[in-house]
């Protein structure tokens, strides 16, 4: 079983869409498959979340599925050549009523609101900032701006306010199709692009528990943190979500790409203060589209995220349309696993005026204060909901955590938490013969040996959600 902590979360698309691609991929580290919602239609995507299943089950690995929502399209229309070639001082003209293609002088716009969410001075940045528009006027449906930073602008590329301020409501009428999509295929999380504020999650979560209650399921729900407006309301956006994905794209466009690494370090500080799970993504192995091996910069991207704390690490074109999937895979577990070993543990600080107002919590972290000092071989959670093993993920630890739970539902949920290899395990409602049975698990898989000390927690009685209330430690026979 691999020694790494870290996720890896990657995304699926035609240079990975084979059989025995995702299973090579699987074993070579991939946790969580994304599928993007923003390509596809609803059956491709079914298609894709049976293959995910059938290749984890060829790897013999559980693996959880995200469904990574488009969320509002704040995009240009399509140009008559498909492109132009826009020169620093030209006018340009976004014309949301505009319905023939766009050419030199002006295009048309997916996104219909934005002649009254901009206004004279205002900076618009368009496919990811590469072309900068300076807002000159609005009349009526017309945005007329000059061309401040020039380049090719081609069909449908992104539009973003420098500062944020667009009012596109992250949930669309497609999203919601797409959460009903989500939850017959029974995704074990779901992101959601562009939330402002913890209403748009808690929405979020009304439809995706609505949806799957005929499916008797509720997936995870991940903030992606790409809006300018999101970052001063990032606590409450956290605790409505179960985690959150620093979506360094759009978030670098609207704060400035200067400001992302600093905003990146505190998100993830963040989120494992509250408890909850947090995925670093965007060009994390960019290079790796076209070429074998990453750039000395990328392998320190992803070892300082690591470094940093996150439970993920995510791939996108990479995985999804490069040239050199499964190879970005095993290059990028090899980074987790080197900036892991180098990682310095004081765990003591850690408890330094930490307090815990639940005895599950408590127990949790009694566990990792006696596992480390005891330099235990492991550490063991009988959970059924997976929060005994989240609570013991969010502290730094080098003794590894398994989750061992009844529930496959809990043990694809928990492939994302840091530091956590989520077992199942069919134990008995007899506490004595349920704790035998978790080590003779262990034993088989040859995680402890004879002699070997691990803690166990569980709870009594059995099989209660929340219900952890027993520390024990035990040494293998």
């Amino acid at each position: 079983m691999s020694r790494r902590a870290t996720k890896i979360v990657a995304t699926l698309g035609p240079a990975s869409s084979t059989l025995e691609m995702l299973e090579a991929m699987i074993r070579a580290g991939v946790n969580v498959v994304r599928l993007n919602f923003s390509h596809g239609k609803a059956q491709d995507h079914i298609d894709r979340a049976n293959l995910v299943r059938e290749a984890s089950l060829r790897a013999g690995r559980e693996v959880a599925i995200m469904a990574d929502l488009q969320g509002p399209k704040i995009r240009v229309g399509k140009f008559a050549e498909g492109k132009v070639m826009l020169e620093p001082g030209a006018k340009f003209v976004l014309d949301a009523s505009r319905s023939e293609p766009g050419d030199i002088n002006g295009v048309g716009l997916d996104y219909k609101e934005l002649p009254r969410d901009v206004k004279a001075g205002d900076v618009l940045l368009l496919n990811d900032g590469l072309i900068v528009l300076t807002v000159d006027a609005v009349k009526g449906e017309a945005v007329h701006t000059t061309v401040k930073l020039g380049g090719e602008l081609s069909n449908n590329k992104g539009i973003n306010k420098q500062g944020g301020g667009l009012t596109a409501p992250a949930l669309t009428a497609k999203d919601m199709e797409d959460i009903k999509t989500a939850m017959s295929l029974k995704a074990d999380y779901v992101a959601v692009s562009f939330p402002k504020n913890a209403t748009d999650m808690e929405m979020a979560r009304q439809l995706c528990n609505v949806a799957g209650a005929e499916h008797g399921h509720k997936p995870g729900l991940i903030a992606k943190i790409e809006r300018a407006e999101a970052i001063p309301r990032l606590e409450e956006i956290l605790l409505a979500s179960d985690g959150i994905m620093v979506a360094r794209g759009d978030l670098a466009v609207e704060v400035g790409n200067a400001a992302v690494p600093a905003l990146q370090k505190h998100m993830i500080k963040l989120a494992r203060q509250h408890d909850k799970v947090v995925i670093t993504a965007t060009q994390m192995m960019e290079s790796m589209i076209t070429n074998p091996v990453p750039t000395r910069a990328e392998v320190s991207d992803v070892a300082n995220a690591v470094l940093d704390g996150t439970d993920a690490v995510m791939l996108s074109a990479e995985t999804a349309a490069g040239k050199f999937p499964l190879e970005t895979v095993q290059e990028m577990a090899k980074i987790c696993e080197a900036a892991e070993s180098s990682e310095l543990v004081e765990l003591d600080t850690h408890f330094v005026g930490q307090s815990f107002r639940r005895i599950d919590q408590s127990i949790a972290m009694g566990a990792l204060f006696t596992a480390f000092h005891m330099n235990a071989k492991a550490i063991v959670a009988l959970t059924e909901s997976g929060s005994t093993a989240l609570w013991m993920s969010r502290q730094r630890v080098k003794v590894p955590i398994y989750a061992l739970t009844t529930k496959l539902s809990s043990q694809r949920r928990m492939t994302l938490y840091r530091n956590v290899r989520p077992l199942l395990l069919d134990t008995s409602a007899d506490r004595d013969t349920a704790l035998t049975q978790a080590e003779s698990h262990l034993k088989k898989r040859g995680i402890v040996n004879t002699g070997d000390i691990y803690a166990i927690t569980c709870g009594e009685p059995m099989g209660t959600p929340g219900g952890t209330n027993m520390l024990k430690l035990c040494r293998v026979s």
